[in-house]
């Protein structure tokens, strides 16, 4: 491996020497700036050998390279480094220099510093060319190196499409163009080039199989005041699905076509955001008048209508039903002493598959038994997976795909004897996701104003964690999704009905253990006072919370109230899709709370 991974920086730095560059930066994104890349833009992980999920590479010609990267991946990035010649720089630290200030020390005073056009977005170009200018370096975008250097490089995926019909969507494809158009009416633009994956996918009504665990397909949709187009592999258009494009007023054409119809677009301006990769920006720059502003897309699909909330609901109570199965055999099962962080992963997923419209799973299951369940993006490998023991916590947070709808869940699972350290920390961050699930607030609030009271409890003791509170959730799409976030750095996306969120506050206790509870919830209408509207939230997920590690005597008489009424709206909600001896088992762990 060592071997390969040094031909590989050499074959780099012969294609930097040729263009004059001094250094490049790999990042793991892909053209489309999403979460999770197919295998093909998987570059970071080809030349560095680190395989974590998150990270950027950078290559200088003078035999020094590094890799920045976040806490979650230090011990594997360390290891997976080793003999590569580049240097491990531990992201966000105090400590640790940012991509421009070390390259600034490193390199000398006029050095250019390549990137890949396709897979940087124009804004993150943009400042990444700020920074590197008070170095006195310049940046310089290149086309995509690897297609010269990336021997036996994966494909593009070439998965098929699914049309989701319209009794799951509620809404028509050309009616949502419809919508759009009115957008694009209120500004100068002449049109919108959609690049967000997720974005194209609800606007079209079209499903695909390109990205692992997100049902979207690799493709760009321009759509102008006239007409639509969808740039898209060629052999995945079938006669039906063109037959449905066209019914839907879109013309298809090759993914590569894209960047020659930008540049010859005829209108005089044309509305990207500034997500857009820095080459299909600059393409667009050539031709018209660019209006950089978030597309219209990611608020019209956050506020989800009246079919996709009822398909929440239907898929929620599906998923309720496998999280219960799950949950009765997992107490059970541990005493064995034979399972493993990964086998109980393998069961979850078979419990969920046998629902109705189960589409595999919305993201890998992090399965943390103790120590493990501190590190909060953990994923058991066979090499470190744990073996259950019946006594101490297990943190398990999950979700499946259904064709109605996306879940999103975490329970910590008291699987015996738990300490009295855990009980605190448990009850802690029950009384903070209680807090925030009773939560009203008045229209033009944003979830960062309501982030405090999921923290609020473990603050008085000290305690905080670094992840955001609460995010959205795509219907039968990226169970991340925007514009809206509850978390503590401002999200200025207003909280409004009809929105998804999750509500997941944790505690992680280094080497020891750690806790999260994580609903998804849905916004919905409170009251209408003098002094305005608002709103509140529903929860969607149905799966009783374990009672187990709770301090009753640190809960107060409200927040038993609104954990008891929740376990009676689940018990209600399932035990009628249940075996007797299931509902027999939820009554139990759904009974009140003293």
């Amino acid at each position: 491996m060592e071997t390969r991974i040094t031909e590989r920086i050499a074959s780099l730095r012969a294609f930097m020497q040729e263009r004059g560059l001094s250094a490049f930066i790999i990042p793991s994104t892909d053209p489309h700036a999403g979460e999770y890349v197919p295998q093909y833009w998987e570059a970071r992980k080809w030349i560095s050998g680190f395989t974590g999920s998150a990270g950027t590479a950078v290559i200088t010609l003078y035999n020094k390279g590094g890799l920045w990267t976040d806490s979650r991946y230090f011990l594997q990035a360390e290891e997976q480094l080793k003999g590569s010649g580049i240097i491990l720089f531990k992201d966000r630290l105090p400590e640790t220099p940012s991509i421009p200030d070390w390259l600034g020390s490193v390199l000398n005073p006029h050095d250019k510093v390549g990137i890949d056009g396709w897979v940087n977005s124009y804004g993150e170009t943009e400042d990444l060319r700020t920074a590197l200018d008070t170095h006195g370096l310049e940046l310089v975008a290149t086309d995509d190196p690897f297609r010269l250097i990336w021997k036996n490089r994966p494909a593009l995926p070439g998965n098929p499409l699914s049309i989701l019909p319209l009794t799951y969507a509620g809404t028509s494809a050309s009616d949502k163009l419809r919508t759009i158009r009115a957008c694009i009416d209120a500004t100068p633009a002449g049109g919108i080039l959609l690049s967000a994956l997720d974005e194209i996918a609800w606007t079209l009504n079209l499903r695909g199989n390109d990205v692992h665990c997100n049902p979207v397909f690799i493709s760009y949709l321009l759509i102008t005041r006239q007409d639509a187009t969808l740039y898209i592999m060629s052999e995945k258009l079938t006669p039906e699905l063109t037959a449905y494009l066209t019914e839907n007023g879109v013309q298809a054409k090759d993914y590569g076509e894209i960047e020659n119809d930008l540049r010859h677009f005829t209108d005089k301006s044309i509305q990207l955001s500034p997500e857009t990769n820095y080459a299909l920006y600059r393409t667009a720059q050539s031709a018209a008048s660019v209006i950089c502003r978030p597309s219209p897309v990611c608020l019209l699909k956050a506020i989800k209508n009246e079919t996709e909330i009822e398909g929440f609901h239907q898929a929620m109570k599906r998923d309720g039903v496998a999280m219960v199965r799950f949950l009765m055999w997992l107490k059970e099962a541990v005493k064995s002493g034979t399972e493993t962080e990964i086998s109980i992963d393998k069961k979850l997923y078979e419990f969920r598959s046998k629902q109705d419209l189960f589409q595999g799973i919305s993201f890998d299951t992090i399965a943390g038994y103790q120590e493990h369940g501190a590190i909060v993006h953990y994923e058991a490998t066979p090499e470190t997976a744990s073996t259950l023991k019946p006594e101490g916590l297990l943190l398990l947070d999950s979700g499946a795909q259904y064709t109605d709808g996306t879940t999103d869940i975490t329970r910590t699972i008291a699987l015996g004897p738990v300490s009295d350290a855990q009980r605190i920390d448990y009850t802690l961050v029950l009384k903070g996701f209680i807090a925030l699930s009773q939560a009203e607030f008045p229209q033009g609030t944003c979830g960062t104003q309501l982030d405090v009271l999921a923290r609020q409890f473990m603050w008085k003791a000290g305690i905080n964690y670094g992840h955001g509170t609460g995010h959205g959730v795509g219907h039968f799409l990226n169970v991340h999704e925007g514009p809206h976030q509850i978390r503590m750095n401002h999200v200025p996306a207003l909280l409004q009905p009809g929105m998804t969120l999750t509500n997941e506050p944790g505690i992680y206790k280094s080497g020891r253990y750690g806790v999260r509870t994580e609903n998804t919830m849905l916004i919905i209408p409170s009251q209408t006072t003098e002094f305005g509207k608002f709103y509140k939230f529903e929860p969607l997920t149905l799966c009783p919370i374990d009672k187990e590690p709770i301090r009753p005597e640190m809960m107060t008489a409200e927040e038993k109230t609104w954990l008891n009424a929740y376990h009676q709206k689940v018990y209600q909600e399932l035990a009628p899709l249940l075996a007797p001896e299931e509902a027999a088992w939820l009554e139990n762990a759904t009974s009140p709370l003293a």
